[in-house]
C-alpha cells in the first residue's frame, strides 16, 4: 500500500467493482447482504453505495414496518432479563435499518468492555449510548460513557474517595479507552485516579461527590493542576496517542489482516486528530479509500460470531418467517462471543482468536443448524433452493453452487470447488430442495465464507 491509502477507491480494471467487492463491503460494513441488495449496488457503483450505508438506508429487504415499534417493545419487556436484551440487539441487527451503525455499536462495546455479569442490566443505557454517538467526535462519546453508571460500577468508582484512590478507572482510562500502553507512567495513573475521586453512582444515576474528591494539584502527563475528572478526560483527548488507538481500532474493523502498516494508521490517526477526533469522518474516510478496496483487504479478516451468525440469516433472508434471535445470539455466545459479557476489560481479542478446532466445528453446526430451520426457531427447513429460483438461478447443480457461491463470498467458484462440494453430496444428487440446502451449508461452512 502506497501513502495515498486513504485517498478515495476508484474503480480501474485493475481494481474494478465487482460482486467480491460489493459483498466484501456489506460484510465489512454491516451484516451481509440480499442477492437483490448486492445487484443493486453493483449497478450503482461504490459512491452510492457507501451513501447508503453511512446514512442508514443500505437496506430495502428485511425489515419490518414497524421495526422502531417492536425493537422499543422488546428492550423495554427486556427488562432485568439479559437473555431477552440480547435477543433485542441481535433483532436490531438483523432487521434494522443501519447495520453499520449496529456494527460500530458492537465495536464500541467492545472498546469500553463492560459485563453485565457484575452491572446486570445497566448495560442496556450504555448500548443505547454507543448507538447514539457511534459516529461522534470521540470526546462526545468518551464523556457520557464514563459517565454512565455501567462502567463507573464495572471499574469501582464508588471504591475511588479521597484518601483512598482506587485505580481501576483511571488505568482503563489511559490503558484502554485511549492512551494505549506506553504512553503513560504508573504516576500518571496514580494521579489520574486521585483527578477521579468523587465519581460515583447513587440511585443508579452518575454523581459527583465533591466532599469525597481531592483538591490538591495532581501532575498529569506532565501537566500539573487542580484536576478534576472533566480535566483529565481533556488531557488524555488532546494525546497523539489517543488518536492513534482509535486509528487502530477502526482499522481492526475494517481492514484486514496485513492491509495496512504501521504508518498508514498513524496518517488516519494524525488527520482523525485534525478533525477533533471526528468518528464519522474517520468511518466514511475508510469505506471510501484504496486501502479498504485493495486486494490485501479482501478476505483478510475473520469474522466475529455475531457477524458469522447474523450475516449468515441475513444473507439467506430469513425474515418471514425468520429464526428466534434469542438462540440466534446463543449461537454467538456458544462461539465465543457472548454480548454483553465480554471476557475482560480487554473486550474480545478478535482476529485469529475466533478460530479454533472447536469453533469451526461450531459455526459448521450453525450453517447445518440455520438450514435445517427447526433448531434455531423457523418452522422448518429453509427453502434454498427457491431462494437460488427467485434469482434466476437453481435449475442445475453448477448453478446452484454458483448462486450461493456469489452470495456468500463474491466468488466464481473454480471448477474445483464445483468437485468438491458435488463430491460431498454424493453421485445421485440432483437439483433439489435437500441438494441445494446441503451446498449452502457447505459453503457457509467453508474455510472461505469465515473471512469477510
Amino acid at each position: 500500500m502506497t501513502n495515498d491509502a486513504w485517498m478515495p477507491y476508484e474503480p480501474s480494471a485493475k481494481s474494478p467493482w465487482n460482486l467480491r467487492r460489493v459483498v466484501h463491503l456489506h460484510r465489512r460494513a454491516g451484516f451481509a447482504a440480499t442477492w437483490t441488495e448486492l445487484q443493486r449496488d453493483l449497478k450503482d457503483g461504490p459512491g452510492p453505495s457507501i451513501d447508503r450505508l453511512l446514512a442508514g438506508k443500505a437496506r430495502i429487504e428485511g425489515m419490518p414496518k414497524d421495526f422502531g415499534a417492536t425493537a422499543d417493545y422488546l428492550v423495554r419487556s427486556a427488562a432485568g432479563d439479559l437473555g431477552r436484551l440480547k435477543a433485542w440487539w441481535v433483532y436490531r441487527m438483523l432487521f434494522g435499518p443501519d447495520p453499520l451503525g449496529e456494527r460500530l455499536t458492537l465495536m464500541w462495546h467492545n472498546h469500553f468492555a463492560t459485563s453485565a455479569a457484575k452491572v446486570g442490566p445497566t448495560v442496556r443505557r450504555q448500548n443505547e449510548i454507543f448507538r447514539e454517538f457511534a459516529q461522534a467526535p470521540f470526546g462526545e462519546l468518551l464523556t457520557r460513557v464514563v459517565r454512565d453508571p455501567a462502567l463507573l460500577l464495572w471499574l469501582d468508582a464508588q471504591a475511588n474517595r479521597k484518601g483512598k484512590p482506587n485505580e481501576n478507572l483511571a488505568r482503563e482510562l489511559m490503558e484502554l479507552f485511549t492512551l494505549g500502553i506506553g504512553h503513560y507512567s504508573e504516576n500518571d495513573v496514580k494521579e489520574a485516579a486521585r483527578a477521579l475521586t468523587g465519581w460515583t453512582v447513587v440511585k443508579d444515576r452518575f454523581q459527583e461527590d465533591l466532599a469525597q474528591h481531592d483538591s490538591g494539584d495532581k501532575t498529569i502527563l506532565g501537566r500539573k493542576g487542580a484536576w478534576k475528572g472533566d480535566d483529565l478526560l481533556r488531557i488524555v483527548l488532546a494525546q497523539p496517542a489517543t488518536t492513534e488507538r482509535l486509528a487502530v481500532r477502526l482499522c481492526e474493523l475494517f481492514m484486514g489482516e496485513g492491509a495496512v502498516d504501521a504508518a498508514e494508521i498513524k496518517s488516519l490517526g494524525a488527520m482523525l486528530r485534525q478533525r477533533n477526533l471526528d468518528i464519522g469522518w474517520a468511518v466514511e474516510t475508510v469505506l471510501r479509500s484504496k486501502a479498504f478496496f485493495a486486494e490485501a483487504n479482501l478476505g483478510t479478516r475473520i469474522l466475529g460470531p455475531v457477524e458469522y451468525v447474523v450475516g449468515a440469516a441475513r444473507a439467506l433472508e430469513l425474515f418471514d418467517p425468520s429464526p428466534n434471535t434469542l438462540i440466534l445470539s446463543e449461537y454467538s455466545g456458544n462461539l465465543g462471543m457472548d454480548l454483553f459479557h465480554p471476557p475482560n476489560v480487554g473486550g474480545w481479542p478478535g482476529g485469529r482468536f475466533w478460530i479454533s478446532t472447536r469453533s469451526a466445528i461450531g459455526r459448521y453446526n450453525y450453517a447445518n443448524a440455520l438450514l435445517d430451520g427447526d433448531s434455531v426457531g423457523l418452522p422448518g427447513p429453509v427453502d434454498a433452493l427457491g431462494l437460488a429460483q427467485r434469482h434466476g438461478h437453481g435449475d442445475s447443480l453448477d448453478s446452484i453452487v454458483t448462486f450461493f457461491t456469489e452470495l456468500l463470498l463474491g466468488a466464481v467458484p473454480s471448477s474445483a470447488w464445483q468437485k468438491q462440494l458435488q463430491a460431498a453430496l454424493g453421485p445421485k444428487a440432483a437439483a433439489e430442495p435437500s441438494s441445494a440446502r446441503r451446498i449452502a451449508a457447505l459453503i457457509l461452512a467453508s474455510p472461505e465464507a469465515q473471512l469477510g
